[in-house]
Order: C-alpha cells, then sequence, then structure tokens
C-alpha cells in the first residue's frame, strides 16, 4: 500500500464524488467543486502515468499515457453527442483536430522552447519524429480534409463505406506506427545526447543529472496502474457532469459552439502536456516529442474508427471534414513542423513559431 499523499488520496476522492454527484443536477458550489476535483484527478493520472511509463520505459512509456488520454477523448466526446441537447455532429471532427493543433503546435511548441531556453539547444531524433510526423498529416488528411472534398454526400461528411474505410485505414497506420516505435525500430524513438547520438542501452536518460529516480518496483507500478484507472474513470465522469456548464458558458459568452471541443481536448490533453514539459526540462527531448505527436496520432487514430463504430447508433449526420480556415491552419502547422524536424534540433525560435501557430488556432477558433 502506497503512503498517503495528493496522488493516493485524489484518485479516491475523485471517486466518491462521482459517485455523489452522478444522476443529479448540482448547484453552481458543487460543479465549482467538481472542476476542483477534477484537475486534481488530471494531475493525479499524470503522476501514475509517468510511474507506469518509467516502468516499462522508452519508447513504450510514451504511449502509456497517449492511450490512456485517447480513452477520456473517446468517451467525452460519445457521452455529449448522445446526452447532449444542442447540435453535436461536428463535435468529433472539432475536438480531434483541437487535439492535433494543441499536440503540434502547443506541446511540441512547449517542448522545444523550454528546452532549447534552459539547455542552449532541444536535440532529438529526426528519422523517429519525421515518421510520427508523417503518420500524424496522413491521418489527419485521410480523416479530416478529405470530407471535405468527397462528392459521394452533402456536406462535409463521408458515406458508411468512406467512413469504413477511414476508420480501417486509421487503425493500420496506428498499428504500424506502434510496431515501428515499439519493436521494429524502438532506436529512432529514444532520447539521444547533446551531440545527437542514441544513448547507448543502459545508459541513464539522465543528460542534467538531477539524480532522476530509479524505475519503481512492481509493487507500486501495480499500485500506480489501479490508481491510474481510477483516475481516468474519474476524470471521464466529472468531465461529464461539468460539461454542461461548459456548454450553457460557451453560449453564454456568444463563442462558436467548435470552443467546446477546444475545452475538451486542452482538458484531456493537460496530463500529456506536464509530462512533455518536464521531460523537456530535463533535456528528454524525444520524450516529450513522443508524446505531443503521439497524443496527435492516437487523438486521431484511436478517436475516428471508435467514432464510426458508435455513428451507428448516433442519430444525425458526422461531420469530419474542416472548413477552409482550419485546411490552412493544418496545412501551416505541417510545412512548419516539417522544417523543425528535418534538422534534428531546434532553437527557441522554433518553439516560439509553434506557439504563435496555436494561438492563432484558438484566437480564430472563437473569432471565426
Amino acid at each position: 500500500m502506497p503512503r498517503l499523499s495528493w496522488n493516493v488520496v485524489t484518485p479516491g476522492l475523485a471517486a466518491l464524488l462521482l459517485g455523489a454527484t452522478w444522476g443529479r443536477d448540482p448547484g453552481s458550489a458543487v460543479l465549482a467543486l467538481v472542476a476542483v476535483v477534477l484537475i486534481g484527478a488530471v494531475l493525479s493520472a499524470v503522476h501514475h502515468a509517468e510511474v507506469v511509463a518509467h516502468r516499462v520505459g522508452e519508447p513504450l512509456g510514451s504511449l502509456v499515457l497517449a492511450v490512456a488520454v485517447t480513452v477520456i477523448e473517446v468517451a467525452l466526446i460519445v457521452t455529449l453527442m448522445i446526452t447532449a441537447t444542442k447540435d453535436t455532429s461536428a463535435l468529433a471532427r472539432d475536438t480531434v483536430f483541437a487535439a492535433v493543433m494543441i499536440s503540434l503546435n502547443g506541446i511540441v511548441g512547449l517542448v522545444l522552447l523550454v528546452s532549447a531556453l534552459k539547455h542552449h539547444l532541444a536535440v532529438f531524433n529526426p528519422e523517429g519524429t519525421g515518421s510520427a510526423l508523417a503518420t500524424v498529416v496522413t491521418l489527419a488528411t485521410v480523416c479530416l480534409v478529405l470530407p471535405s472534398f468527397t462528392t459521394s454526400a452533402n456536406g462535409a461528411v463521408y458515406t458508411g463505406p468512406q467512413l469504413a474505410f477511414a476508420a480501417v485505414a486509421s487503425l493500420v497506420l496506428y498499428g504500424l506506427f506502434v510496431f515501428t516505435q515499439t519493436i521494429r525500430h524502438r532506436d529512432f524513438f529514444l532520447p539521444v545526447d547533446r551531440a545527437g547520438a542514441n544513448l547507448k542501452p543502459g545508459q541513464p536518460v539522465d543528460a542534467d543529472d538531477d539524480g532522476h529516480a530509479d524505475p519503481p518496483d512492481n509493487r507500486t507500478t501495480t499500485w500506480s496502474a489501479a490508481l491510474l484507472v481510477v483516475s481516468l474513470v474519474a476524470v471521464v465522469g466529472l468531465a461529464k457532469i461539468v460539461s454542461p456548464a461548459i456548454e450553457d458558458g460557451v453560449s453564454a459568452v456568444g463563442f462558436p459552439q467548435a470552443v467546446v471541443g477546444v475545452v475538451i481536448a486542452l482538458l484531456v490533453l493537460l496530463p500529456e502536456s506536464i509530462a512533455a514539459v518536464r521531460a523537456a526540462a530535463r533535456e528528454r527531448v524525444q520524450v516529450g516529442l513522443n508524446l505531443g505527436f503521439g497524443s496527435a496520432m492516437a487523438s486521431i487514430g484511436l478517436t475516428i474508427p471508435v467514432i464510426a463504430v458508435a455513428s451507428i447508433w448516433l442519430s444525425g449526420p458526422l461531420t469530419l471534414g474542416l472548413d477552409d480556415v482550419q485546411i490552412v491552419l493544418l496545412v501551416l502547422t505541417a510545412l512548419v513542423s516539417i522544417l523543425t524536424v528535418v534538422p534534428g534540433r531546434a532553437k527557441p525560435l522554433q518553439g516560439g513559431v509553434h506557439l504563435v501557430l496555436f494561438a492563432a488556432f484558438v484566437f480564430l477558433t472563437i473569432a471565426p
């Protein structure tokens, strides 16, 4: 049994609060408490996912948090599409696109900026990062861009067979990437030293001598895995309780409905953002980039297939195609990301460019 601390108590507290408020209509004070506990549950999920990831090692560890966050994202999208009273036909598109922009520009920009400012240059492996970027761009094009140009159905939607193809293609690409990252070419996704060379097997990933702890034992890892599951379940449930207030708040201030997708994506990607910035501060840039690109990839490659299956039972159309402004932002992000990845190292400027693109995405979502 681990020692009692905030990251041990919070999952249990969140689960109890979820049980006490589920199926009810809590008042403003209770909603505020739910929001605070929800943030605590997200931070707790970060901690326990990092413990598990540290135990299994890189690059498999980077996948742990990516998959966990995708579970949250899918659950929130499906739940809102089933229960919301407003039009949610574009919620999946808005959330997935927001996750891609947050990951490729927000998380990647922060990783590069933090590491470059602290260590002069952010150094990473361009081969592994480049293959991740290529996979993300392909997934985004197949699932989010092409529906805007197909002619078999009216609007930015796929027909049933087209959606099935996109779902299968997404799973295949994601599976191939995971195989490449964890088995076939694992060394391309491991942290590199300041000269850009792969760290040798057994060499400690502690370039800044911060005394990073040894991997946890099996007992600690088991407890963290269990508490991670509890935290994720609590996050999904509590977010479901808070989501109507989010929708009402967005409508009250006159923001477009797409902002709801941005809020969901920001919430579910908070764990990976924190973990990626921590890795960057320790000069483990590759780990941070694995988290950033892995988040975008998992958000499309896992979310779209699940939404495709769920659409069988969901009423109404499933709008996946991006609008013109979103397509321009995605193309610009892809071009900038290519220029960032190719050299294998980055200055603070590259981080700043990605963060400006992220700011442009947020601003243009609020004021289209």
